[in-house]
């Protein structure tokens, strides 16, 4: 039988960032399907009890930041606490993933970690469509296109339906991974699901 595994996701998420290369290894070393997923949290967190970080109680930002320091300097993933463009909307950047989804499933989380590795640690602005485009480039995909196919209608009717998806299913934030119904949220419950696709 296939093990697939649903990928909700935004390339906004530092814990996305932190925890994509290991998720993608790990699903790759169990023969795993990946399905991408990017969602809008901000549509997520409002029917979840989630709060944008901006709105979160003050001990709860500050501790975020001490386990973001705790993760990269772990995992050895350089990431800038404070870049200069976040927050920042993940619309458009979630609609180029969407759109590389189209062409390989490797060419839509490639991007996605490009998108991520370039807010995080690159200073970039990933909701500007030139910045979009350029790395896009240099991932070997054709700017243009991708740039198209991300303003089509029918991507951004994709986008809306996973989102619904995703808060249908009980999903509240980023990342979650769903394999064999079951939900891990967090790139710190890998381990878990490494242990769930071993059985």
């Amino acid at each position: 039988m296939d093990k697939l595994i649903d990928y909700y996701m935004t390339p906004i998420s530092p814990y996305v960032y932190l925890g994509h290369e290991r998720f993608v290894a790990i699903a790759r070393r169990h023969g795993a399907t990946i399905a991408v997923k990017p969602i809008n949290l901000g549509l997520v967190f409002p029917v979840s009890g989630g709060l944008p970080l901006s709105k979160r109680a003050p001990q709860r930002q500050a501790y975020r930041l001490v386990e973001l320091t705790r993760w990269s300097r772990y995992l050895q993933v350089p990431l800038n606490l404070h870049p200069a463009h976040f927050p920042v909307s993940a619309d458009l950047a979630s609609r180029f993933v969407l759109a590389a989804l189209e062409r390989s499933t490797d060419a839509a989380l490639d991007l996605a970690l490009a998108f991520s590795r370039a807010l995080w640690t690159q200073e970039c602005d990933i909701s500007d469509l030139a910045t979009l485009q350029t790395i896009s480039a240099g991932c070997g995909g054709d700017a243009a296109t991708l740039a198209a196919r991300a303003e089509a209608p029918d991507i951004g009717m994709r986008y809306a339906a996973l989102t619904q998806e995703a808060i249908d299913r009980g999903i509240f934030g980023t990342p979650t991974y769903v394999y064999a119904g079951e939900l891990f949220w967090g790139q710190d419950r890998l381990d878990f699901l490494d242990r769930a696709l071993a059985k």
